[in-house]
């Protein structure tokens, strides 16, 4: 595809996510919004790169979506022999306030408490993300047929449970906040991996969060997470698309403006924390660790690691001893967190065990760190860092 081509791609994407979310609201069906949706872009994916892109892409979409699901609605009716429903009138050009609360809406109907938390996170990172079935799949470290399946059984929920589409009431907010913080932060990390535009849609919605719930830990942590981390975003790849270490990245490219916003709210986080430390406020307080540091050399690795072991005391999960290994090894050295790589259990299907045993093993000067990284390939590591690590490793 050509650099034009992927700029369509890439736009129909984005407006695709944002009039799901208004059709959902629309049709009163994700089912139904999906299927009219998925029409509506491969039409734009047809037509765009031969005619041009229209002066309202998204309103392009919403109406060609919309004429989609009368169609269905109408087809089926006269299947079933019923009169079908008049669809409310779609207003081509929705201001971007009634957009920014559809997009909210959506992420509390998928987030609804009577769906698992694993259904709503996986539900709302097909629709809400715009990920594909095999992208969640792996996200999650679930088989893509097990995800297909979840993501059925969710849809028929919401249709027979009559899940309403809405924001919910202040008193329902906090039970349904921590299926709402993963969704946010999993689609900010699929971003992170290369899809920028799917960072900004998940900031936005971590900004509406903490607008909604200023005074709750998870909100204000999740928020404070993902500025500190966007804030290195401009350093974190080179000319080439290839990504930089943080220990390389040239810190002047770091946004000095999300990185104070990013630390101010982590002290708001840590102040109104009850005695449980909340994760994403830890999370976000480890980053503040690289965050302010003059360089990479002068990092407080005690501080990162000590973080690291609060986190576990709430969040004992393998990908956290993953990740709190990564900063053994530039206190302790490659071999101390290597030990610690390899006794972890369950991360056999996930790309970023297998690259981080890589680089370990490199480290090292072992051979067996091709072998590594031969799995990271075959569980999925991104392209990106396919090519760094393979650089990094040099010829077999």
């Amino acid at each position: 595809m050509t650099g034009a081509g992927d700029a369509v791609a890439r736009l129909v994407r984005e407006e695709g996510t944002r009039v799901l979310a208004t059709l959902v609201r629309v049709t009163g069906s994700v089912d139904l919004a999906e299927d009219a949706v998925q029409d509506a872009v491969v039409r734009a994916l047809e037509t765009w790169p031969r005619d041009g892109v229209p002066g309202n892409p998204r309103g392009w979409l919403l109406v060609a979506a919309r004429r989609r699901a009368v169609d269905v609605v109408r087809r089926e009716a006269k299947r079933l022999g019923k009169e079908a429903d008049a669809m409310p009138a779609v207003d081509p050009g929705p201001d971007p306030v009634s957009v920014r609360d559809d997009l909210l809406r959506l992420v509390f109907t998928c987030c609804h408490p009577a769906l698992s938390l694993d259904a709503q996170v996986a539900l709302a990172l097909r629709t809400l993300g715009g990920l594909s079935t095999a992208e969640v799949a792996r996200g999650l470290l679930v088989p893509e047929a097990t995800m297909a399946k979840r993501l059925t059984r969710a849809k028929q929920k919401i249709a027979t449970a009559r899940i309403p589409y809405r924001v919910p009431a202040s008193e329902e907010l906090p039970e349904r906040l921590a299926g709402v913080a993963s969704t946010v932060y999993l689609i900010f990390n699929e971003g992170y991996t290369g899809r920028v535009s799917l960072i900004a849609e998940s900031v936005r919605l971590a900004r509406l969060l903490a607008e909604l719930m200023p005074d709750e830990p998870t909100a204000l942590g999740l928020l404070a997470l993902m500025l500190l981390q966007d804030a290195r975003r401009t350093a974190r790849f080179d000319a080439c698309g290839l990504p930089v270490l943080l220990s390389a990245q040239d810190r002047s490219l770091w946004d000095a403006a999300l990185i104070k916003e990013g630390v101010a709210l982590v002290g708001v986080g840590l102040r109104r924390t009850p005695s449980v430390p909340n994760p994403y406020v830890v999370q976000a307080a480890i980053a503040a660790c690289h965050d302010l540091a003059p360089s990479y050399a002068e990092t407080n690795w005690d501080a990162v690691i000590s973080w690291y072991d609060v986190l576990l005391s709430v969040q004992d999960t393998a990908v956290v001893h993953l990740n709190r290994a990564a900063a053994v090894t530039e206190r302790d050295g490659p071999a101390a967190a290597l030990a610690l790589v390899d006794g972890l259990a369950g991360l056999e299907d996930y790309p970023w065990w297998h690259a981080s045993r890589a680089e370990l093993l490199h480290r090292l000067g072992s051979p067996s760190a091709f072998g590594a990284l031969d799995r990271a390939v075959e569980t999925g590591l991104p392209a990106a860092h396919v090519a760094h690590l393979r650089r990094r490793l040099g010829p077999q």
